[in-house]
């Protein structure tokens, strides 16, 4: 595909997303052929001037309509999330699609979020019943204080509205016995922020990883090794290596943290590996391949192309991560 040449290290050429392919948005399994590695991404940065930069993206400012991508849902739980230890999550920006109908609905909005702990400001507009939150919360914490306030949201973006093609991708596990969501966000060029919910695993300790391919023909067996980078060679744990989950007795985990070095650009194709212990040497019980979603700005549809499905006509079952 013609946008995946890079970009010349002497001029900086200012790509915009409507030349992506419409394919690569709107589908939330894209993945590369099976056996297949994906093709170096890391030269895909858009210059400041940029229609996309971050300039775009000031709170203060309108928000205007953009190409379309995947839309992204979160669960709710009491379980809370379990996070690195000493973890301060980064800020990253979150859009949101609310089912608000006046003023008093916006002023109901702001008012929750602006309660809830690591929310530095809060954005809606009202016009595309859109809202934008800057901070350092949780996606689970933000989506159950939205629905604390008895109105429909839905997650449409993440990200950091800088220099980065390519800020936010999703691995979906869609069952039959383990559903689940992963997100990752590019934070800067050297951090990356990563939230996980899961649902139907067996209690107790369980490793997941990154690993090298997207190749899902014999489940988590034919995915490869545990994702890594030249740099990274003679270090302890390979850049893919994602630690532990822990999941607690109904059998559902959530994790929040962030990973050094994790370019979210590189990952597209790849896949994310759920084990049935801490040991990441065996095959793993369900993997799920690694895409690209929207990131903040990208996402403001309401209407389904595919069958003409409004974002509130749809049900819970049209969004996987509403099982876990």
């Amino acid at each position: 595909m013609a946008f995946l040449r890079s970009v010349s290290s002497t001029t900086k050429t200012a790509v915009a997303a409507a030349a992506l392919p419409t394919a690569f948005f709107l589908s939330p399994s894209h993945s590369f052929p099976p056996n297949s590695k994906p093709h170096n991404l890391s030269n895909l940065f858009l210059s400041s001037a940029s229609p996309l930069s971050g300039a775009r993206f000031g709170l203060t400012k309108g928000l205007s309509q953009p190409p379309l991508a995947i839309s992204m849902d979160a669960p709710t739980s009491d379980h809370k999330p379990t996070s690195q230890e000493g973890a301060v999550l980064p800020k990253l920006l979150t859009e949101y699609m609310v089912d608000m109908k006046c003023e008093g609905c916006v002023n109901s909005v702001k008012s929750k979020l602006q309660t809830v702990d690591g929310v530095k400001n809060v954005e809606v507009d009202l016009g595309s019943q859109v809202v934008r939150i800057l901070g350092s919360s949780p996606v689970k914490t933000m989506t159950e204080a939205l629905e604390q306030t008895g109105r429909k949201a839905r997650l449409i973006g993440q990200g950091v509205p800088e220099d980065f093609l390519v800020s936010a991708a999703v691995a979906e596990f869609k069952g039959p016995k383990i559903f689940g969501v992963v997100r990752f966000a590019q934070v800067n060029m050297h951090l990356a922020r990563i939230e996980s919910s899961f649902s139907g695993l067996s209690p107790g300790k369980h490793g997941w990883s990154i690993n090298e391919f997207g190749d899902l023909t014999k489940g988590a067996a034919s995915t490869g090794k545990v994702y890594n980078t030249p740099d990274q060679d003679g270090k302890k744990e390979p850049l893919g290596d994602l630690g532990t989950l822990d999941v607690d007795g109904k059998g559902e985990a959530f994790f929040t943290g962030t990973k050094e070095n994790l370019r979210i650009v590189d990952l597209i194709g790849r896949s994310v590996v759920v084990y049935g212990t801490e040991d990441k040497s065996d095959n793993g019980l369900t993997a799920a391949v690694i895409a690209r979603s929207a990131g903040v700005g990208e996402n403001y549809k309401k209407l389904c192309t595919c069958d003409g499905t409004t974002i509130w006509e749809s049900s819970d079952k049209d969004f996987v991560t509403s099982k876990v």
